[in-house]
């Protein structure tokens, strides 16, 4: 089990932003994104029907339908079912994620996690991307940030339906590798205690970021590794907010956030260090990290995040975190620099 030889890179591209997060994005933008990355050497690329209703995997395949196959690694979820039939983006039920794509594609979205609905997500977001294969496939939010007191039920559909056919393709060769994409701890602590179905690898959203990763430290990551399941840590900045925004958990952040991401900027202020460097380098130094994926949607962007895995971080700055209480005392830090 385990990602890493799959991946060409620990820094991939996470496109949720393309799909209208928060904004409406032109889509000369989001092509100019797109090749921004390809140029900046970004070779794993994830994506998801939810991000705007499909609007996301469309305009990533736009870009990438011109590009070699074999060059990039694409993952994408399954669990949420695009309708030709339309609705009001801005009035959907999102759970605590309400409004997060109100820009997006009108198309109305089911939340199915059955064998039959995966299978169908699978072939119509190949279509989406224009593309013959998938590499990754994850399991998207089965958990109680969209679920709520249902969130074991969606669960156990999803661990009798879409887990066990994603197995199942990975066993045939059909994709490389599956797992959960989700926001939350639970379902894949659940998930690691399972006997079968076996992922490979979870992409966690803002649940290991300098804001917050305590949950994870306890067992979820220590778990992982023991099981040689590898990690992708989604929303390393936060929704933002550790790289200039106002988001915090795809909501305005709220004053205590903002008040710990200034005591985080000045102490990065006064060692000379990026925040964007350590947020990125701080999720990636867990051993059972294998890859960051930020989000962006303007072209600068990307190539902010190329410099900020390159940047030199001193060893004097994770210890004042630390000495600050920012950051957990078992945490991993980057090998240090002078």
């Amino acid at each position: 089990m385990g990602i890493k030889p799959l991946l060409p890179g620990t820094l991939g591209f996470g496109t949720a932003p393309l799909g209208n997060m928060f904004r409406g994005i032109p889509d000369e933008e989001a092509a100019a994104t797109v090749e921004a990355a390809w140029d900046q050497g970004v070779r794993y690329f994830d994506t998801a029907p939810f991000y705007g209703a499909g609007l996301s995997e469309i305009r990533l395949g736009e870009v990438l339908a011109d590009r070699p196959r074999d060059e990039f690694v694409l993952s994408t979820k399954v669990g949420r079912v695009i309708l030709d039939e339309l609705e009001d983006p801005a009035a959907r039920d999102l759970g605590e994620k309400g409004g997060l794509f109100e820009h997006g594609r009108p198309n109305k979205m089911v939340d199915d996690y059955t064998a039959d609905a995966t299978l169908r997500s699978i072939e119509d977001s190949l279509k989406r991307l224009r593309t013959d294969r998938l590499d990754i496939v994850w399991v998207h939010d089965v958990a109680q940030d969209f679920h709520g007191d249902g969130w074991l039920a969606a669960y156990e559909t999803a661990r009798t339906g879409a887990f066990r056919v994603l197995q199942r393709l990975r066993d045939e060769g059909v994709i490389k590798a599956w797992g959960l994409g989700v926001n939350r701890v639970e379902p894949i602590e659940l998930t690691l205690d399972l006997d079968e179905p076996r992922p490979d690898a979870f992409l966690l959203a803002g649940r290991y970021t300098l804001l917050d990763h305590d949950r994870s430290l306890q067992r979820l990551l220590p778990a992982a590794a023991e099981q040689g399941v590898d990690m992708v840590v989604g929303g390393p900045y936060s929704s933002g907010i550790l790289a200039g925004g106002r988001h915090f958990e795809y909501q305005e952040a709220p004053a205590e956030i903002v008040a710990k991401v200034g005591r985080i900027k000045a102490l990065a202020a006064e060692h000379g260090v990026s925040v964007k460097a350590a947020a990125l380098q701080f999720a990636l130094a867990h051993p059972a990290t294998a890859a960051v994926v930020p989000g962006a949607t303007r072209p600068s962007r990307i190539g902010e995040d190329v410099a900020a895995l390159a940047e030199s971080v001193p060893a004097a700055f994770w210890t004042a975190l630390r000495d600050e209480k920012l950051i957990a005392a078992d945490a991993p830090t980057p090998t240090p620099t002078v």
